[in-house]
């Protein structure tokens, strides 16, 4: 099978026959062997009815249902765990995707080398004040702590080869970062490719403004755990031991100072020094202890991704061997 596009969604009936039939077309104008993994995150409307309504008249499309709402990087990750193409995309269920993108996208992964390819949406029709500013500055802060130049680190619409997605977990709300989680495993080869952005045609956006402070916030904690993810005491053991050593030498010039400078002086617990050393003495202590847990953590912890899939579609059965 050569392409596999994945679908995470949630409550988009009106779209998903439209989105279907147009990702039908370009993949049979173009003689394409391809499969349509729509994820229904938990939709309350009549998407998963119509998904069903789908895969009885198309063999290429499969589904999955989550019990509840867990979020677009589950459904993500669950989507790539049944990918069976050599290359696979992921678009958005709401029509703002192009599906007209995938032969180029499919042959920048083939036939140049690429990795992963991620979509720029260059111009865009979304609110500016509420979304091109804010993702504008989000996305400079994303190129400026990964080191990847891209434009646009959150448009739906990329492409992957196979073995990438087989070989990140994308959990939390990650799905804005699996380009660094790519580069983090080892796929470095990455590209960028404008893509048409249409305005959305049928409901409501299910984001608002808490998606970019939760970025931001998933920003550092994937910039550390890129670099120090895999040697926490490199971090926590470094900072603990300069600031055990702060609160050493106020403890050492305390003691000095009443044995052989001030004898007569206050007492040692009536000064600020005193506290100041101890506090540097216990965070130094705790800091240090904290990389030491983290680095038994790592070497004991597997990584899982959580979700509850309540039903499926068009998805055989693997036998154990």
């Amino acid at each position: 099978m050569q392409i596999s596009v994945v679908i995470p969604l949630l409550n988009e009936e009106e779209s998903l026959r439209e989105l279907y039939n147009w990702i039908a077309s370009v993949m049979q104008s173009n003689s394409f062997s391809y499969e349509v993994i729509f994820i229904d995150d938990g939709s309350d409307d009549g998407s998963w009815n119509l998904i069903e309504e789908l895969s009885e008249k198309h063999s290429e499309i499969k589904g999955i249902k989550f019990s509840k709402n867990f979020g677009k990087s589950q459904a993500l990750d669950a989507g790539f765990e049944l990918a069976e193409g050599e290359v696979i995309i992921t678009m958005d269920a709401d029509l703002q995707d192009n599906p007209e993108e995938i032969p180029m996208l499919f042959q920048m992964i083939k036939h140049q080398g690429y990795q992963l390819v991620s979509g720029w949406k260059k111009k865009r029709f979304d609110s500016v004040l509420l979304k091109n500013i804010p993702s504008k500055l989000f996305n400079w802060a994303a190129r400026k702590t990964s080191g990847i130049k891209l434009h646009d680190f959150n448009c739906g619409i990329k492409a992957y080869k196979n073995e990438v997605v087989k070989n990140i977990k994308v959990t939390g709300e990650m799905h804005r970062y699996i380009p660094v989680l790519a580069k983090n495993a080892g796929y470095s080869n990455i590209g960028e490719h404008i893509v048409k952005h249409q305005a959305r045609k049928y409901g409501k956006t299910k984001f608002g403004m808490s998606r970019f402070v939760n970025g931001f916030l998933d920003l550092i904690t994937i910039w550390f755990v890129g670099k120090f993810g895999k040697r926490p005491m490199h971090f926590f053991g470094t900072w603990g031991v300069i600031v055990f050593i702060v609160g050493f030498l106020f403890t050492l010039y305390l003691g000095v100072d009443k044995l052989f400078i001030n004898t007569t002086g206050r007492l040692i617990t009536e000064r600020p020094e005193f506290y100041i050393a101890l506090i540097c003495i216990l965070l130094g202590s705790q800091l240090f202890l904290a990389g030491f847990v983290g680095e038994l953590l790592i070497r004991q912890q597997k990584q899982t991704n959580h979700y509850n899939i309540s039903k499926k579609i068009g998805i055989k059965k693997q036998k154990k061997e």
